[in-house]
């Protein structure tokens, strides 16, 4: 059976209603040349969002039907954090320039994330990894759906709260000192405490939902979005459901991911943004999909 917008089995998603609000960073804390300001108001249709990131077991049940193969699987490597590998020597290839805590690992992919001695039938219900900009649309083609505009994603982000730090509220830990999202706490990239009880990915819906109902729309995975990705789009952004640039240095990527950290990389705020090449594919990077009108 093919997925469709309409199979909730495959997709249970949440409803976004119309409305406007304050798109970036109203405190600022990004990185400027992430372009996060202006703060500017958006207007949006309602539109319907998956509740939480595409699953490995989601992702499967594309290939089984498809015989559909990802970028990483074609290229015959990907990206996979040095503390995770499941790895022969032999098979690393390589580290990635400038971030030696990523290692080029020949047979990453999607079904076996954290390289050839792992599968994905291990994590069935965590977010699918490994997936480049074009095998997010080609499952969104066959599932009848499509990737959320930047300006959705965050509208949904947000859960109602205007102008919050995270989906939650403007502190980052829960009134009693909760952890609310998966990223890393202790040292960057040589020792994680683990306090949120995770090392790598997590599974799906494991920290609460926000106002909108959607889960983990901070940390555990980077999720793609459709638009390019230009730091000075927000100069001129257009009120009305912008769709991003005509073209730009990558595409959207929003939330952050388990590698996130205030001393590294504090892009789990609702408003931070950054892009990547749209070949791209890593174990910390997959994405969450739109029903169509």
């Amino acid at each position: 059976m093919t997925g469709t917008a309409g199979d909730t089995a495959v997709h249970p998603d949440r409803p976004v209603p119309a409305g406007e609000f304050l798109m970036g960073d109203a405190f600022g804390e990004g990185y400027r040349s992430d372009g996060e300001r202006p703060v500017h108001r958006v207007r949006l249709a309602g539109f319907r969002i998956d509740q939480h990131a595409v699953t490995n077991a989601q992702f499967s049940r594309f290939v089984s039907e498809t015989g559909y193969r990802t970028e990483a699987e074609q290229f015959g490597s990907s990206a996979v954090f040095h503390l995770l590998a499941r790895v022969r020597q032999a098979d690393i290839l390589g580290t990635a320039a400038g971030t030696p805590w990523w290692l080029e690992v020949r047979g990453a992919d999607w079904a076996h994330p954290l390289g050839p001695r792992s599968e994905w039938a291990d994590v069935p219900d965590h977010p699918v990894v490994h997936v480049s900009h074009d095998d997010a649309l080609a499952y969104c083609a066959w599932a009848g759906r499509r990737l959320p505009t930047e300006a959705e994603w965050e509208y949904a982000a947000r859960g109602g709260l205007a102008s919050a730090r995270y989906p939650w509220g403007d502190d980052m830990f829960g009134p009693r000192g909760e952890h609310l999202m998966n990223i890393w706490q202790g040292v960057f990239p040589v020792s994680n405490t683990r306090e949120d009880g995770h090392l790598g990915t997590c599974p799906v819906r494991s920290f609460p939902a926000n106002g909108s109902g959607l889960y983990e729309m901070a940390g555990n995975v980077w999720e793609w979005c459709a638009d390019w990705f230009s730091p000075h789009y927000y100069r001129n952004s257009p009120a009305d459901s912008p769709a991003g640039p005509a073209f730009g240095l990558g595409r959207v990527t929003r939330g952050g991911s388990y590698l996130c950290h205030a001393s590294y990389c504090h892009r789990y705020r609702v408003a931070a943004r950054t892009g990547n090449t749209p070949e791209s594919s890593s174990g910390n990077l997959g994405f969450r999909t739109v029903a169509l009108p």
